[in-house]
């Protein structure tokens, strides 16, 4: 597979072109950036990779597969005219501002025959790989309540436009999560916080879905919380899966490790990082799951050449984009949304 990127800001530089080098087979050809201090960058990090004007120049390189991680704001029109060059094409979260606009990228897509999938690089957390298991396997017994939270204390991530606030950045993946565990929403309730009367970005929030099958998830994101809460935690009937912190593959790339350099450590948690089973009075240390945000990119290159399935569909993003506009519409509204 013969890849390209297309912008090499914090997104393409840490969490896409260390992936993509370290992928075997795959060819990563070069970056779209105009911008000289990220081609400083681009050289320093992969002397062997290209600097390119336009998106049609790097198509026009050879490659087969491009991936989109530009501002939410130029997102649209660059996978638009990636898809009618005729090249698969990856894009980051958020996919869309909103679900009209998702439906109008997948039905493009489906029109040329194009392969488009979604950046949700955390359905290969550890911690979201073991919950995944435990339920599988169980050891829960029946979910009736799934929390999860992304909380942070990063003041400089306030009204970023990048991600176009908390709830459509962060939120794209917590709801993404809370669909692949649980499936379909019926209800929606959501209350969102912002600085000030003047900010029009939210920089927290807080979302409670009710799933189909009657399970609850609810979800919290935030820049400004100084005392985070669990990541997850899960009850069911037969216990109670915690765990705190971050899946560890965030700071390892931001420290300009990747899978190719660390091998078979990448996405390895330490056991002082692992959960904890409670089932009343017993309490057991449960070993988390390998993480492997690599494995999307593995997916998609089997996918590409006619081997597999995409990892991400992208009528995925749209049912969360669907739950997002309804989250919004509920916060702004104070009403539950019906889905």
């Amino acid at each position: 597979m013969h890849i390209g990127l297309v912008g090499y800001g914090k997104g393409g530089r840490y969490f896409h072109a260390p992936l993509i080098a370290s992928l075997p087979g795959a060819n990563f050809v070069g970056v779209v950036t105009r911008s000289a201090e990220r081609r400083e960058e681009l050289a320093q990090d992969y002397p062997n990779a290209r600097a390119f004007d336009t998106l049609a120049d790097l198509v026009a390189s050879g490659v087969d597969t491009v991936v989109i991680s530009t501002p939410l704001a130029s997102r649209r029109a660059l996978i638009l005219e990636a898809i009618e060059l005729g090249v698969a094409v990856v894009s980051d979260k958020p996919f869309a501002n909103d679900a009209a606009q998702a439906r109008e990228l997948v039905e493009a897509a489906e029109r040329k025959g194009v392969l488009l999938s979604v950046y949700q690089n955390r359905r290969w957390d550890s911690d979201f790989l073991t919950v995944r298991k435990l339920i599988a396997d169980g050891r829960l017994g029946h979910v009736t309540r799934f929390e999860s939270r992304v909380e942070r204390y990063s003041p400089r991530s306030v009204g970023k436009v990048a991600g176009g606030g908390m709830l459509r950045d962060l939120g794209s993946h917590l709801v993404d999560q809370a669909l692949q565990l649980f499936g379909p929403v019926s209800r929606v309730y959501a209350e969102l916080n912002f600085v000030s009367a003047e900010t029009t970005l939210d920089h927290a929030f807080f979302v409670a879905l009710t799933h189909a099958n009657g399970v609850t998830s609810h979800l919290w994101g935030s820049c400004l919380q100084h005392a985070p809460g669990p990541r997850f935690r899960v009850s069911g009937s037969a216990g109670c899966y915690s765990v705190d912190g971050l899946d560890g593959q965030e700071a390892a790339l931001m420290a300009g490790l990747s899978p190719k350099s660390l091998g078979q450590r990448w996405g390895v948690e330490e056991p002082d990082r692992w959960g904890w089973l409670e089932q009343g009075e017993q309490r057991e240390r449960i070993a988390s799951e390998r993480g492997c945000w690599d494995e999307f990119y593995r997916q998609v290159q089997e996918a590409v050449q006619g081997k597999g399935r995409n990892p991400v569909e992208p009528h995925d993003a749209v049912i969360s984009a669907t739950v997002l506009d309804a989250a919004r519409l509920s916060a702004e509204q104070g009403r539950v949304v019906h889905l």
